[in-house]
């Protein structure tokens, strides 16, 4: 264990997409701050969120637990997290950490001593949304506060830029689009507004009488370029306080986000590349090696695990039985990775479950699904990265392959927990309709 407790700043951005950050090749340079932070730390290459969306991974991320454990599958649960999983406040207390949590409430992600909020939810009318200042605002008194407490600290922020609506403000809004938004001669937006059950919220915070697709994707990357100039204002505080060279930075997410992917407009369901691929970057100087790029496979239960590892709290680690692995050692090359092949599942707006590998991914729905999908999906995510080309029909040996492989570790999970598989306790139906900005807001609370 160092000589010196180590803090803990964690990022645990809401749907930040990782092939929409400069550091993971997109090629508009949005995250510039992040960036930084990589090349000084590890950044993990094949990091995913396997079970969307927002309540089951961060329920993953806080427990060091899957699905199975958690229960946690959709949304909107159908009961709190089990007590018997300690969450990693709840642990780093037992430690004599201190520690705040911005963005969710206390009533879910049990353990910070402190919780705050902040205004994310805008319409359209209400631009621009200053989101990260908003979170600014109440974190750095909180993290004064604690960096003061002569206890070492856990610090926790929900950012909310990456996740509908995309409303920055200037200079950012038009950092990556000079055009205009409802140019008469684009018709790319249409199929947006003809999928019902998202037009009113979708309509609420875009331009009225917007054409243009492209815009709307500008104004995603704009959230981020401008979430990542406040995220500097985090790491100054750290360097004033003299607190910086003593903190385990993590930066990671709940999930992905679509854009104009797979009929998915500007939300994260489907269960393709685009909501399940996260970034994830680890940075402390002197404990981790710097600009180290890590190809192996990691989720969302490996986080506290390898959090508790990289702080020494190797009394905690042994205490606790997680369903995840740490990952220090795979960052020390003593590991070449810990899984090649996992389960996936949503169950908010669609419900599905699914197996992926390296070169197949598989999933299939439990019920119709609102966007009228096929059944079954298989993609060979190295000729066809982009999942747009179903050989579910074309390569049904490999389609009961996989379907074997979900269905033995669904069995092996259920028989190791005692517990049911969580996904059969819902129904979605084809009547959700996600509604107002207020609606949408509600959904979020936790």
């Amino acid at each position: 264990m160092p000589s010196k407790p180590l803090n803990l700043l964690f990022l645990g951005i809401d749907s930040l997409r990782a092939d929409h950050m400069s550091c993971y090749g997109y090629r508009r340079h949005t995250t510039p701050v992040m960036d930084r932070i990589a090349a000084q730390g590890v950044l993990f290459d094949n990091a995913y969120s396997a079970y969307i969306p927002t309540t089951p991974g961060y329920s993953s991320m806080l427990t060091g637990m899957d699905v199975m454990s958690t229960q946690m599958v959709a949304l909107g649960p159908k009961g709190p997290l089990d007590p018997k999983y300690p969450t990693l406040p709840e642990i780093l207390h037992d430690a004599g950490y201190v520690s705040s949590c911005v963005g969710f409430d206390g009533g879910f992600y049990r353990g910070f001593d402190k919780y705050a909020g902040f205004e994310a939810w805008l319409s359209w009318e209400d631009r621009p949304a200053r989101k990260a200042e908003n979170l600014n605002e109440v974190a750095i008194p909180l993290l004064d506060e604690m960096a003061g407490s002569g206890q070492p600290f856990f610090l926790f922020l929900r950012h909310m830029d990456p996740h509908s609506p995309y409303l920055a403000p200037p200079p950012f809004d038009t950092m990556f689009y000079s055009g205009d938004p409802c140019d008469p001669s684009k018709n790319s937006m249409k199929p947006v507004f003809d999928f019902a059950p998202f037009a009113e919220f979708l309509a609420s915070w875009m331009p009225p009488g917007i054409t243009d697709i492209e815009y709307v994707i500008a104004a995603y990357d704009a959230e981020l370029a401008y979430m990542d100039a406040c995220i500097a204002r985090i790491f100054t505080r750290l360097e004033e306080l003299g607190v910086a060279d003593n903190t385990l930075i993590v930066i990671t997410s709940d999930h992905g986000e679509t854009l104009a992917d797979h009929d998915c407009y500007f939300d994260h369901h489907g269960l393709y590349e685009p909501t399940l691929h996260i970034p994830l970057i680890f940075h402390k100087p002197g404990l981790l090696p710097q600009g180290r790029r890590s190809q192996a496979y990691t989720l969302q239960e490996d986080m506290v695990p390898t959090v508790l590892d990289m702080l020494g709290l190797k009394k905690s680690l042994k205490a606790n039985k997680f369903d995840g692995k740490s990952n220090l050692g795979v960052i020390r090359g003593e590991t070449p990775t810990h899984r090649s092949e996992f389960y996936i599942t949503e169950c908010t707006w669609m419900r599905k479950r699914g197996w992926r590998t390296p070169e197949w991914k598989f999933f299939e729905a439990l019920e119709p699904d609102f966007h009228g999908k096929p059944s079954v999906e298989l993609y060979n995510l190295i000729t066809d990265p982009e999942e747009y080309n179903n050989l579910a029909d074309k390569e049904p040996a490999i389609v009961e392959t996989l379907r074997a492989r979900m269905n033995a570790w669904v069995a092996g999970r259920m028989k190791e927990t005692g517990k049911g598989d969580p996904i059969l306790d819902y129904e979605i139906g084809l009547g959700a309709r996600i509604g107002s900005i207020a609606t949408a807001k509600k959904l979020q609370q936790r």
